[in-house]
């Protein structure tokens, strides 16, 4: 994260537009779990703000556009103010409000997530808005909720990495081959180790310098580490694995903006997902560590 201050942590604590519940306690438990001593054990004063839509009753989709509206207006702010923005949310599709906010001008994603969130309100059997976060970002559906989102622009398929994905519907599988969207699943990086990953994100820098981060935690491995939520496949990364990705990220890119996403702590009895988001957070905005450094399959032992 160059050229940054400080950090602004955003916080939309919402799933499927209620507060609190299920995923939308995650944020506000990542902050009572430590999230803040995280911060300024790295020496930094973070700014704390938590955004409230005003629609009532909530709706999905008419909250969800609401809290990116919202979303984008914060981190706009925390950029002109020299902090660069962290943003704690319930639902994926958040992602949206965030790249408003920072700019999709040359910005890139580097999307870490068990499922693909690819998909459209033509193509979901769940209704669920949380799966499409992606396709919104490129543009590919809810355009004019999108459009009334402040700074809004698709951003193109070829500046997309998906990481980490294991949790694919047939539709969303076959929109991503007919996208440019750039997709290393899991079971691949299982074989090839971080490598793969590596080549990806060489191509994406290769076309912009910036990007967005987008950390759904369920991409942990729910056996080795832990069930970020109710949705978590089997499979996916460990955290050394998860650590280093985001330190490559952090080694080649400007990290605009990052978001941490889909954190349910009913399912996380013994902490350890807890545990291993503050330590991605200090991996996003401690770049230079050198403990995040490279494929941990890959070190030499001591």
């Amino acid at each position: 994260m160059g050229g940054y201050q400080d950090v602004s942590v955003i916080v939309a604590p919402y799933d499927s537009g209620h507060r609190g519940v299920r995923m939308g306690a995650g944020p506000e438990h990542l902050l009572g779990g430590g999230l803040r001593g995280a911060l300024r054990e790295r020496g930094l004063s973070p700014s704390i703000e938590t955004v409230h839509p005003e629609g009532d009753p909530p709706a999905e989709v008419a909250t969800a556009f609401e809290l990116d509206g919202l979303v984008s207006e914060r981190v706009r702010g925390a950029l002109a103010d020299g902090r660069v923005p962290l943003v704690l949310s319930g639902n994926c599709n958040a992602s949206v409000g965030t790249i408003s906010g920072a700019g999709t001008s040359s910005l890139g994603i580097v999307w870490f997530d068990a499922h693909a969130d690819f998909n459209t309100p033509e193509t979901t059997t769940s209704g669920f808005t949380d799966g499409m976060g992606l396709a919104v970002a490129v543009g590919h559906c809810w355009r004019r909720m999108a459009g009334g989102v402040p700074g809004f622009f698709p951003v193109p398929e070829e500046n997309v990495v998906l990481a980490g994905v294991r949790d694919a519907q047939p539709a969303e599988k076959e929109r991503l081959a007919a996208s440019e969207v750039t997709v290393v699943e899991a079971n691949r990086i299982d074989r090839e180790g971080l490598r793969a990953l590596a080549g990806a994100l060489d191509d994406l820098k290769a076309a912009v310098g910036r990007v967005y981060v987008h950390l759904d935690l369920d991409v942990l491995d729910a056996e080795k580490v832990g069930r970020a939520n109710e949705f978590a496949p089997r499979g996916g990364l460990g955290t050394e694995e998860l650590l280093a990705a985001l330190g490559m990220v952090s080694g080649r890119f400007d990290v605009a903006a990052a978001g941490i996403a889909s954190y349910d702590p009913t399912f996380d009895a013994d902490g350890r997902v807890l545990k291993t988001a503050l330590a991605c957070v200090g991996a996003l905005v401690s770049p230079s560590n050198p403990a995040v450094q490279g494929d941990p399959r890959e070190r030499k032992p001591l």
